[in-house]
């Protein structure tokens, strides 16, 4: 027994497929989930520039 001749053998890899079939309401799906990932990216962006709740909202008094 010499190199590498135990063991399993690994199986070839399939081809890639080059695209896929998408019909109307696949399409459709995919375009609105686009949209919504868009829209929650720019609430984000809104969101991360304000600062925290304290500064203009709630606030605290000085008494003990």
């Amino acid at each position: 027994m010499s190199g590498k001749q135990g063991g399993k053998l690994k199986p070839l890899k399939a081809p890639k497929s080059d695209k896929k079939e998408y019909d109307e309401d696949d399409k459709a799906h995919i375009a609105k989930k686009k949209e919504e990932e868009k829209a929650m990216k720019e609430l984000k962006t809104k969101a991360s520039g304000k600062g925290p709740l304290t500064s203009g909202g709630i606030k605290k008094s000085g008494k003990k």
